[in-house]
């Protein structure tokens, strides 16, 4: 096997005592794909564990599982790793009390590409955000491909793993953070006051943020869009609102 297809699969686990050893070692693990009719003795005994666990379980082909496993034998089961132990809301507020700053958060609503995962949480740690919010489920983790993608800042950047991304808004909000969602109905980001406790939310790629989420959030920002496509990237967008934000807390502070 070449070195790049090693690479490729790091943060795959695959084998049924391999699995169940990192389930019940622990091992933050993003999800377990397991083949279609694969059931009973260890299997039944590593979902269980998983369920307990939170971790998401997804039936797949077993050619899905070959791809993933580079054709070696995964006895139908596989897990994938995080490159990273995730932290927790209270952990990126901390951060910011600790540096004597205003909350500064990006929260994600179920992006599904590693990449744009990655791109987002090495913009958030070049602009000094102190953490990325995703979603549990329907949402790309922190796997290789998005650490990869990261450029090492998923190793400086905290990366909180939320159940339920409306009632983390909610408990925001109460802190004291205003959250702003990334929509093309809002109003021009260049026009709003950035410069307090503010958390921004990016939607998934291809439907945006959700009506649910939308509507917990307190205002909406929109990017101008002067060509005939309208819409961004979800990591370009996040980048431009994220050093919006740093230009605005810059200035006052001057």
């Amino acid at each position: 096997m070449s070195e790049d297809k090693n690479k490729k699969n790091s943060d795959v686990i695959f084998g049924r005592n391999p699995v169940f050893e990192a389930v019940k070692s622990g091992r933050t693990i993003e999800s377990i794909l397991v083949a279609k009719g694969t059931n009973g003795g260890i299997v039944s005994v590593i979902l269980a564990k998983a369920k307990q666990q939170e971790i998401v379980i997804k039936e797949v082909s077993p050619k899905k599982l070959d791809f993933m496993c580079g054709g070696s034998n995964h006895q139908g089961i596989a897990a994938v790793a995080a490159v990273k132990e995730y932290s927790t809301v209270e952990d990126i507020l901390l951060l910011a009390e600790e540096r004597g700053e205003a909350p500064f958060i990006i929260i994600l609503d179920e992006l599904e590409d590693p990449h744009n995962l990655g791109a987002i949480i090495r913009t958030a740690e070049c602009v000094g955000a102190h953490g990325v919010i995703i979603s549990q489920r329907r949402s790309a983790g922190l796997t290789y491909a998005a650490g990869k993608a990261s450029a090492g800042a998923v190793e400086y950047e905290k990366v909180a793993r939320v159940v339920n991304i409306p009632n983390t808004i909610e408990m925001l909000k109460e802190r004291g953070v205003w959250v702003y969602a990334a929509d093309m109905d809002g109003q021009n980001y260049t026009d709003m006051d950035l410069t307090g406790a503010v958390a921004i939310v990016i939607g998934n790629e291809g439907k945006g943020v959700s009506p649910l989420v939308r509507k917990k959030c307190d205002a909406a920002v929109s990017l101008p869009m002067m060509g005939k496509i309208n819409s961004l990237n979800a990591s370009v967008a996040a980048g431009v609102l994220s050093y919006e934000i740093l230009r605005q807390r810059r200035g006052k502070l001057e």
